[in-house]
């Protein structure tokens, strides 16, 4: 990874520099690798010389601390020894004797050689969940309870807190802070963001007794991967500590009374495994609001990364921050309602 060049992270990771790495914690590729979409980081799918394949995932530098990720590699490891089905990485090869590269954690799964971080996962296949079948999303919220049901046997130190501050205050700050609101829009959208997060906070202050969980955190339909067998879950690079309803919103869809019968059919399967208190479904607009000023701050934060202005050519225009403000607009609306 190159110093020189911190708007341009992944600048030196060609594929050569793909298989070496592997190769220094002992997966040896046969050659065959594809790039997979990833844009927080980078990822890879990787075909090795025993004919099993790999995922490496390399992490943006500056984004989580070891602590932070080896945590995350635990939960996942501990959801796999409880026969939850997540994808969990690797356990790595100790390097060879005195070279540059350190494998952490234990066991070690996370792997530093100066700038470049990166995990190691089995491939496992699978497709988008059809979350219009009942049976689909019941099994959805029994997989959802269950990785729950262990979840709530520890706690993160490490990992970011999901709250008010930390998904809504401190990324809307920063936008504004840094000029990055268009400036015909900045006025309107700033008023907008500060009052729909004091209604969340006032939402988040009324829910103070809501037990708070350790959570995927990013648990949308493409982070859920089914087959035959029923659901998996990949990424859990957001897992967080957040009351429970975070890992169920984000697969609700349509108008109102649709995603009423389909938090309905989850929670009939989540609690199989898992209690739930009802009171949670009152922050879910809360969190929705959230989420949509932190995605906003995340997109302005790595918009010199050259993957950032192809993926998202729309990004930072004022019709963009207009358009956020009026959906601002919509969910103070929907979180002031009865």
């Amino acid at each position: 990874m190159s110093d020189a060049n911190p708007s341009q992270p992944f600048a030196d990771l060609t594929p050569h520099a793909v298989l070496d790495a592997l190769a220094n914690v002992g997966l040896h590729g046969d050659g065959r690798l594809m790039q997979l979409n990833s844009y927080e980081n980078r990822v890879f799918q990787v075909a090795l010389e025993d004919g099993s394949t790999v995922v490496a995932k390399f992490y943006r530098p500056g984004r989580w601390s070891d602590a932070q990720i080896l945590e995350e590699h635990g939960f996942a490891l501990e959801l796999e020894r409880a026969e939850v089905p997540v994808v969990a990485p690797l356990v790595l090869d100790t390097p060879r004797t005195g070279a540059t590269l350190q494998c952490l954690g234990d066991p070690p799964t996370l792997a530093r050689d100066g700038l470049l971080r990166y995990a190691v996962a089995p491939r496992r296949a699978g497709r988008a969940p059809d979350l219009d079948d009942v049976d689909t999303l019941t099994r959805i919220g029994r997989f959802i309870g269950r990785m729950h049901a262990v979840a709530r046997q520890g706690h993160f130190h490490e990992r970011r807190p999901l709250n008010v501050m930390t998904l809504g205050r401190a990324p809307r700050e920063w936008l504004l802070q840094h000029n990055r609101v268009a400036s015909s829009a900045s006025a309107s959208w700033a008023k907008a963001s500060q009052r729909a997060l004091d209604i969340a906070q006032e939402r988040f202050d009324a829910m103070a007794d809501v037990r708070r969980i350790r959570v995927h955190g990013d648990c949308h339909p493409g982070n859920l991967l089914w087959t035959p067998q029923g659901p998996h879950c990949v990424d859990l690079d957001d897992a967080t500590t957040a009351p429970a309803v975070q890992d169920l919103w984000m697969l609700l869809s349509g108008e109102a009374f649709e995603a009423r019968r389909q938090i309905a059919v989850l929670l009939e399967g989540y609690e199989d495994f898992c209690d739930f208190d009802r009171r949670e479904l009152l922050l879910i607009e809360p969190l929705r609001t959230l989420r949509m000023i932190h995605h906003g701050a995340w997109l302005a934060e790595r918009f010199d990364d050259p993957a950032f202005p192809i993926a998202f050519p729309w990004f930072g225009s004022p019709s963009y921050w207009a358009e956020q403000t009026q959906y601002l607009l919509t969910q103070i609306d929907a979180m002031s309602a009865p």
